[in-house]
């Protein structure tokens, strides 16, 4: 797979030099645009793959009628990750309210070419035992039962993102930014439907492993840090994220310099979709792809 993905970056590099003139023009172009055109057509681009574009903020983020609704989750997304170039930290909370059982599971790390991070709400549709969880299709929260959650994302003390929003999938990439899960931290708040669904939450985190003076319950409002990293066991697995990482970094450095021009990533997948429109279609499928092929799995 990486090899394909190398030819082909190959032939995007032979191409973008036979293009030298045609170049100079899309820069021009991008450079032409007002805000509020940049921000129009950014959306109507991200908008078929479930994502939106903040301005304020200068990332990616998914919208709350995103596609990938319909596919709930499931606890092999996340251990097929990493076949579709993502290390991340993941940090599932599981909790029974209301003769539900809730999943509210947190992640950050390397997503392909994009540093990122997501909050995910989803529900079963009964109370399950602790076997069951690993094997459960859980649904993404509907409209009524989404909450207000709230995160910042830093990376050495930096500050990357500030995002929040009702939501039953908040989430932030960063294309072009290289990170190791373990480098960044999220500081997060959720705010849930009641007090005692906010200490059902609490009691989910301390069974996660955290102690009660990590968490702060206020209210309605659960907040706590995600910090360090997840241990990877196995050699096998631990292999295979550092080959990752690698192609992780060497795409990135790729899309930072084929997008040289700009700085701002609004700016940079603007150039990128009127000069490559092939690559802009592939750095933005990752998500999907890992989702098609577990879910076809899980159906067999």
């Amino acid at each position: 797979m990486y090899l394909f993905f190398g030819i082909f970056f190959l032939i995007l590099l032979f191409f973008f030099i036979l293009n030298f003139c045609r170049r100079k023009k899309i820069i021009k172009k991008v450079c032409s645009m007002t805000p509020k055109e940049k921000c129009e057509t950014l959306n109507g681009l991200l908008g078929p793959f479930g994502y939106a574009y903040v301005p304020s903020q200068d990332v990616i983020t998914s919208r709350i009628d995103a596609w990938q609704r319909e596919f709930g989750y499931h606890a092999l997304f996340d251990k097929a990750a990493s076949y579709a170039g993502m290390v991340m930290d993941c940090l599932p909370v599981y909790f029974d309210y209301q003769g539900r059982t809730w999943l509210t599971e947190f992640w950050k790390g390397q997503y392909g070419i994009s540093t990122g991070c997501e909050i995910g709400v989803y529900y079963a549709d009964r109370i399950l035992e602790q076997e069951e969880l690993a094997h459960t299709l859980f649904h993404c929260a509907e409209d009524a039962d989404m909450l207000h959650l709230s995160f910042m994302l830093s990376k050495d003390t930096k500050t990357l993102v500030k995002l929040k929003d009702r939501h039953w999938w908040l989430t932030a990439f960063l294309p072009g930014y290289f990170s190791y899960p373990a480098d960044l931290c999220m500081h997060i708040s959720v705010t849930l439907h009641s007090h005692e669904m906010a200490e059902a939450f609490a009691q989910g985190l301390i069974r996660a492993g955290y102690c009660p003076d990590e968490i702060c319950l206020c209210g309605r409002t659960v907040s706590f840090v995600f910090a360090g990293s997840v241990k990877v066991c196995g050699f096998f697995r631990k292999l295979k994220n550092c080959i990752a990482q690698f192609f992780n970094r060497f795409w990135c450095k790729i899309f930072r310099f084929v997008t040289r021009p700009f700085c701002r990533i609004g700016d940079r997948i603007l150039y990128l979709y009127y000069f490559l429109p092939a690559a802009f279609r592939k750095m933005l499928r990752i998500k999907k792809d890992r989702k098609t092929r577990v879910k076809k799995g899980a159906s067999v």
